[in-house]
């Protein structure tokens, strides 16, 4: 079994960027029409205190398995922007689901007690991920609302209660 340590990192750190130019091919391999992958991250997405990009790293060799970032988008609701996990990555050691509650745990940080994203339609793998998870689709919103490729799917999470 693989052990996983996530923390939060820095958009311009070598291994984030790694692993977000290996997510924007797997889009586009996947989705490779015109508009249908979102733009990539940039730095404004992952502002302390207003979003978090997270590293799933293995904590034997170091090596980085897979990111998620996460950012508010309204009072009370944040998005997931984006997760990763690396093809070689061990599967079914938990690393998705790991990495997907840490998310939601930044997201109920952040105040946000309802969480949304949006995946392509032919990302299998991660929308049965987030439908086991207890997501269920939702109507395509933002810039979402004109890709015909993108599912959006949400779920109430509990927000950290104000101190």
């Amino acid at each position: 079994m693989t052990s996983v340590q996530i923390e939060s990192a820095v958009l311009t750190e070598p291994a984030v960027r790694e692993l977000l130019a290996e997510l924007d091919a797997h889009r586009q391999e996947q989705h490779p029409e015109e508009r249908a992958v979102p733009t990539p991250l940039d730095e404004d997405e992952v502002a302390p205190g207003r979003d978090v990009l997270l590293v799933a790293t293995d904590e034997e060799s170091g090596v980085a398995l897979g990111c998620g970032a996460v950012r508010v988008r309204e009072p009370g609701v944040a998005e997931i922007t984006c997760m990763y996990v690396r093809p070689q990555a061990p599967r079914r050691h938990g690393i998705a689901t790991a990495l997907l509650a840490a998310l939601e745990a930044e997201a109920s940080a952040l105040f946000a007690d309802r969480v949304v994203l949006a995946s392509g339609e032919r990302q299998v793998e991660a929308v049965a991920l987030y439908r086991r998870a207890g997501y269920a689709e939702i109507e395509r919103f933002g810039e979402y609302a004109d890709a015909p490729l993108s599912l959006c799917l949400g779920r109430t999470i509990a927000a950290e209660p104000s101190e």
